[in-house]
């Protein structure tokens, strides 16, 4: 790696930045407190092709790495925009890229253009209510039919951007052999047909601009085509997604925890009692002087992983480690943001009760902490496995 600054790296992060000023925390706010959808944002964002930035140039796309996409996404997030920000369009940036690697080329010219102008919205449909992380255990499956094509019955849950997207990245269960628990999964990018998708918002803590939903899908029909890579590889498949994942999550970890700390520096700087800023008492500027360090820590790591990906070499030790780091990082600066504020970090005008929120959900998605170190302790460490 080269730690030199990379003057094209800052020109990304820029420009985002400046495009991120024109929606504010009291734009967020709303979108959050009325569960509204953040489409101006979503269009300015298309308008200047963040979007297809990781997408393939071939299909309108900025052909760009994880670590242009990472650097994006913390942009997003540390602008205030947080989760309900980096959630509106997250998927998009990474989640085809299962179909980037393996889709078949009617399926990469149909969607992933559309993907890059922003005109294409993606959810993705894994967890189950009987599965949660142990993926080997999802029932929902897709039938094959006389004519070659599929049907998909079943129930996903926390299924993001439900009621928003044309299309879900959905894993389902083709083979028979009850032995063969990941080899008879398959990947498909099918319709949100409402004819045969219902759909059921979940009520929760925060990133409500953005919904998360129960999906049941009955005798939903998919064409062949849109099947993604080889029948009973899905699993194998989306794992070429997990580890962009980790690197994106955490990246916008990050990126709220400035945002938290960079108002909880600005109120200790202002904030006077006893006659001086309580910025100047230790017990409020050393932990806030810590979470940064955390937080430079795990951007760090963040390059890291998103160099591994980006030239080829693995990547799932520093991706995970990333997560995990910055997950942590993120949600204590965004704690010591509303310990520094005291009384009014409760109120919603400070808008860090809602940093707060949205840092708590990266410390159990797209996985918990706890699995993020069975991976570790398993895979980098070699410990037997307690599951």
């Amino acid at each position: 790696m080269d730690f030199t600054p990379n003057d094209d790296h800052e020109l990304i992060a820029d420009a985002v930045a400046k495009r991120c000023a024109d929606f504010g925390d009291e734009y967020w706010a709303s979108c959050d407190e009325e569960h509204r959808f953040p489409w101006e944002f979503y269009g300015a964002m298309a308008e200047d092709g963040w979007l297809g930035m990781a997408l393939p140039e071939e299909y309108g796309g900025g052909g760009r790495g994880i670590t242009e996409a990472a650097i994006l996404m913390r942009e997003v997030a540390k602008s205030g925009a947080a989760m309900n920000g980096c959630s509106a369009m997250h998927l998009t940036v990474f989640g085809l890229q299962p179909v980037v690697k393996f889709g078949n080329d009617r399926l990469k010219e149909t969607y992933l253009p559309r993907a890059a102008a922003g005109d294409l919205h993606v959810a993705f449909g894994v967890t189950e209510p009987n599965a949660g992380t142990d993926t080997s255990q999802i029932s929902t499956r897709a039938t094959r039919q006389d004519d070659g094509s599929w049907r998909i019955s079943g129930q996903k849950i926390w299924t993001t951007k439900a009621l928003e997207s044309e299309v879900i990245l959905i894993l389902v269960r083709t083979g028979t052999d009850p032995d063969d628990r990941f080899g008879g999964l398959t990947l498909f990018l099918a319709d949100m047909d409402p004819d045969h998708v219902e759909i059921r918002p979940t009520k929760k803590l925060g990133r409500n601009a953005v919904t998360t939903g129960e999906t049941f899908y009955d005798d939903l029909p998919v064409e062949d085509w849109r099947m993604v890579g080889e029948e009973g590889r899905g699993f194998h498949h989306i794992l070429s997604g997990i580890n962009p994942e980790r690197i994106l999550i955490a990246a916008e970890a990050i990126g709220i925890g400035e945002a938290a700390l960079r108002r909880a520096v600005d109120y200790a700087g202002e904030r006077e009692v006893f006659g001086r800023p309580i910025g100047a008492n230790q017990a409020l500027s050393h932990p806030l002087a810590d979470a940064y360090a955390r937080l430079q820590a795990a951007w760090q790591m963040v390059l890291l992983a998103g160099w591994r990906y980006d030239n080829g070499l693995s990547c799932g030790e520093a991706a995970n480690t990333a997560k995990y780091l910055a997950a942590e990082a993120g949600f204590m600066a965004a704690d010591r943001a509303m310990q520094t504020h005291g009384g009014v970090g409760y109120a919603s005008e400070y808008h860090v009760e809602r940093y707060w929120r949205e840092a708590r959900l990266m410390r159990i998605a797209p996985v918990s902490q706890e699995m993020t170190l069975n991976y570790l302790a398993q895979n980098v460490l070699g410990l037997p496995r307690s599951y």
